[in-house]
C-alpha cells in the first residue's frame, strides 16, 4: 500500500481559509492523475483540486462544506490499490478470485465518474452547484452530449428557477413567504471588505463630467484596423486605464496607501478592474499598466472577463492593486459613489455615456457625456488633489492625443 495525502493548495496571504464545495469522487472510487477531485471556494475564486497521482481515493477526511486552511489534508489516495466492482455470485458458482490482470488494473483506475458529472464540464458543474441544479437532469448539447454552462443556464430559464442569491418565492393569494439563503464565501468576503472600508477610511466622493466625443471619434476611425492588427476589439476600458495612469503619475498620492501611521507611495501602477460575475464582484489586477499598450489592456480585460464567468481567475491575479476602476455604465448606471477597495486609497467610478445638452462657447449643444466619480480616503488625499486628479482624467479623455505626444 502506498498512500499519498490530498492537501488544500497554499492560499494567498490575504486568504486564511476556504470551503470544500463538492467532492466529485467517493471513497473507493478510482481516480486518474490530473482528474478534478473537488471544488474549493475561497473568498476570491473557486479552485479545482486535481489528483496528483492515479489510484483509488481510499479515504475522505473532510466532507462537503468543511472549512479548511492552506496545506490541510482532506483525503488520501492509495496509488497501488485498484477499484473493483462487486462480483456477481450464483449458488452454483464458486466465489470469484480477487486477482486482477495488469491490463484490467490499469483500466479500473479510469472508472467512469458518477452520473451527472461524467458528461459535465467543470465550469458547468460549478454553475450547477451554485444554482442548486442537478446536472444529471440537464440535457447536454456539447460534444458527446456533454453538459455545458449554456445548458445549465438554459435549464435555469426553462424551469423558471432562481439562483440561491436571488430565490424565487411563489406565493398563493394572501401568503407572505420568506426564504433564508446562506451567503457564499465570496459574498461574505465582499460584505466584510466593504464594511471594513467604510469603518476604517474617511471616504469622500468627488465628481466631474467628461465629453467622450474625442475618444468615440478616435475609436470609430481606427477600430477596424485595430482589431485586424491586434485580434481584439478596441473598447473604452483601455482609454480609461490609460487616463488613470496619466492622472496617477501627476498625483502619486492617489496611488498610495495608508499603513498605520505611515503613507506608502507605490512606484508602480497595478490597476484593479472590477468585473461582475455570477459568483459576485471580482477585481483582477492589470499589473504594470503603465507599460501596457491599448491592445495589451484590451486583451487582458477580455481574458479576465471570460475567465471570471468560469471561475478561472487565480488568487494571484486578484491580489494586490494600487488603484481600482469600476464601470457601472455597463449596467446603465448614470451616477454612483464607489467604495474603496482597501488598502487602496481611491477608486474611479465610470458610468453610462449618454447624449446630454451642454454649454460650449455660449451655445447649447448635444454631446456624449460621462459622469466620473472618484471616492478617496481623506486621511491621505486632500480634496484639492482629488479634484485635480479627476480634471487630469477629463483632460486625457477629451484630448487622447496627449499620450501620443507625451505631453
Amino acid at each position: 500500500m502506498s498512500i499519498i495525502e490530498v492537501k488544500v493548495p497554499q492560499l494567498s496571504e490575504s486568504v486564511t481559509e476556504a470551503t470544500l464545495l463538492t467532492w466529485h469522487k467517493q471513497a473507493g472510487d478510482a481516480v486518474s492523475e490530473g482528474e478534478n477531485l473537488i471544488d474549493i471556494e475561497t473568498d476570491k475564486v473557486v479552485l479545482e483540486l486535481p489528483a496528483i497521482k492515479s489510484g483509488v481515493l481510499s479515504k475522505i477526511i473532510k466532507k462537503d462544506g468543511a472549512q479548511v486552511g492552506g496545506g490541510e489534508v482532506i483525503a488520501e489516495i492509495d496509488t497501488e490499490a485498484v477499484a473493483q466492482s462487486a462480483p456477481v455470485v450464483t449458488p452454483d458458482a464458486p466465489p470469484a478470485e480477487k486477482t486482477v490482470a495488469p491490463e484490467a488494473a490499469v483500466a479500473a483506475r479510469v472508472a467512469p465518474e458518477p452520473a451527472g458529472f461524467a458528461q459535465t464540464t467543470p465550469s458547468a458543474r460549478k454553475l450547477a452547484h451554485q444554482l442548486e441544479i442537478d446536472p444529471a437532469q440537464v440535457q447536454g448539447s456539447g460534444k458527446h452530449g456533454q453538459v455545458t454552462k449554456e445548458d445549465v443556464r438554459g435549464a435555469l430559464q426553462k424551469n423558471g428557477a432562481a439562483s440561491p442569491a436571488q430565490p424565487s418565492l411563489p406565493t398563493a393569494a394572501g401568503e407572505r413567504n420568506e426564504q433564508r439563503v446562506p451567503m457564499t464565501r465570496i459574498r461574505q468576503r465582499i460584505a466584510e471588505r466593504l464594511l471594513q472600508s467604510q469603518a476604517n477610511a474617511a471616504i469622500l466622493t468627488t465628481f466631474n463630467e467628461v465629453n467622450m466625443q474625442p475618444v468615440m471619434e478616435l475609436r470609430s476611425r481606427y477600430k477596424d484596423r485595430f482589431e485586424q492588427k491586434h485580434g481584439v476589439k478596441l473598447g473604452f476600458s483601455s482609454f480609461f486605464v490609460k487616463a488613470a495612469v496619466y492622472a496617477l503619475k501627476k498625483f502619486p498620492v492617489v496611488n498610495a496607501s495608508v499603513d498605520g501611521k505611515d503613507f506608502i507611495y507605490h512606484g508602480y501602477f497595478d490597476i484593479g478592474m472590477a468585473i461582475g460575475s455570477e459568483r459576485g464582484l471580482v477585481v483582477p489586477i492589470l499589473r504594470d499598466a503603465d507599460r501596457m499598450s491599448l491592445a495589451d489592456i484590451e486583451h487582458r480585460i477580455a481574458d479576465y472577463a471570460a475567465r471570471a464567468k468560469d471561475g478561472k481567475i487565480t488568487m494571484e491575479e486578484l491580489t494586490g492593486g494600487t488603484f481600482s476602476i469600476t464601470n457601472g455604465g455597463v449596467f446603465g448606471s448614470m451616477l454612483s459613489t464607489p467604495i474603496i477597495n482597501p488598502p487602496q486609497s481611491a477608486i474611479l467610478g465610470i458610468h453610462a455615456t449618454k447624449d446630454r445638452p451642454v454649454a460650449e462657447n455660449g451655445q447649447v449643444v448635444i454631446r456624449p457625456m460621462n459622469y466620473l466619480a472618484l471616492s478617496y480616503d481623506h486621511r491621505i488625499i486632500d480634496g484639492r488633489e482629488a479634484v485635480q486628479f479627476l480634471v487630469a482624467i477629463k483632460e486625457f479623455l477629451e484630448n487622447p492625443g496627449l499620450v501620443l505626444l507625451d505631453l
